[in-house]
């Protein structure tokens, strides 16, 4: 892992990951019995219906050449999209053993059980406790080979405004930020959630726009760190920009995004 010499000033929000340890204490929000007797119920119906509509789908994949590019050359990927895609994004990218930074709270304990029927492994974390000890946990995995994940704008919001964790870990690590968005044909959007999130409709059609890798030096300055973000904040904009507005366009317009992003 690569040891860094430059440190955060205080109050830029862009502190490093402490040195991993890999049993240190993570304590749980105390939950009712009453909402500890709902997260296996409610992850068994969450995984029941992704599991029923996930093989029904069909996506294109628009920049999927960075990804190949990266795997090419022995680079483990850290991945960032914005919570809204969650459902396409753990269905499509299922079964890689990819780890996910995964919440504490209610919500991030039932979700938890969903993404690990589906492959997925967890680094346990919070904004509020154990994010920077997750962020170590994700550190070691990559050195073990494993590309991570994070829903970049969760667990809470605000809906679209990337949080520093992925340029954090790049920094430690020199593993390459690729960011995607899912947009759907056919899709629910729960319009009363911070995120907006979508559940695609049986046998809708997808598309998954991947924008190129964002690379940080282990010796990027605060100063760069923070140009870094802003840079992962426009590509996440970009991709979403091009996903959500795909299936409106016409033909001639898509055939020319295609190749733009495919290059």
């Amino acid at each position: 892992m690569h040891q860094t010499t430059n440190s955060m000033p205080e109050g830029s929000g862009l502190r490093e990951p402490p040195d991993i340890n890999p049993h240190y204490e993570l304590r749980y929000p105390e939950l009712s019995r009453w909402r500890r007797m709902q997260i296996p119920v409610i992850a068994a119906l969450v995984y029941g219906l992704t599991r029923a509509v996930g093989p029904t789908l069909r996506y294109e994949l628009l920049g999927w050449q960075h990804v190949q590019r990266c795997s090419d050359v022995g680079k483990r990927i850290i991945y960032a999209f914005w919570h809204r895609s969650i459902f396409s994004a753990t269905w499509h990218f299922r079964h890689r053993g990819i780890v996910v930074m995964n919440t504490t709270n209610f919500d991030g304990q039932w979700t938890r059980k969903v993404i690990e029927r589906f492959g997925y492994l967890t680094a346990q974390g919070s904004s509020s406790r154990g994010g920077l000890k997750g962020l170590a946990v994700m550190a070691r995995r990559l050195e073990e080979g494993h590309d991570v994940a994070f829903t970049i704008d969760g667990p809470r919001g605000p809906r679209y405004v990337a949080k520093p964790g992925p340029v954090m870990l790049a920094r430690r690590t020199g593993c390459p930020i690729v960011v995607f968005h899912a947009g759907l044909q056919r899709a629910h959007t729960f319009e009363k959630s911070w995120d907006l999130l979508q559940f695609p409709r049986p046998f809708s059609r997808g598309v998954i726009a991947v924008a190129p890798p964002i690379h940080v030096s282990p010796d990027t300055t605060a100063d760069q760190l923070e140009r870094k973000h802003a840079e992962v904040q426009k590509a996440l904009e970009d991709a979403r920009d091009a996903a959500e507005a795909w299936f409106q366009l016409p033909p001639p317009e898509r055939d020319r995004l295609r190749s733009e992003w495919n290059r």
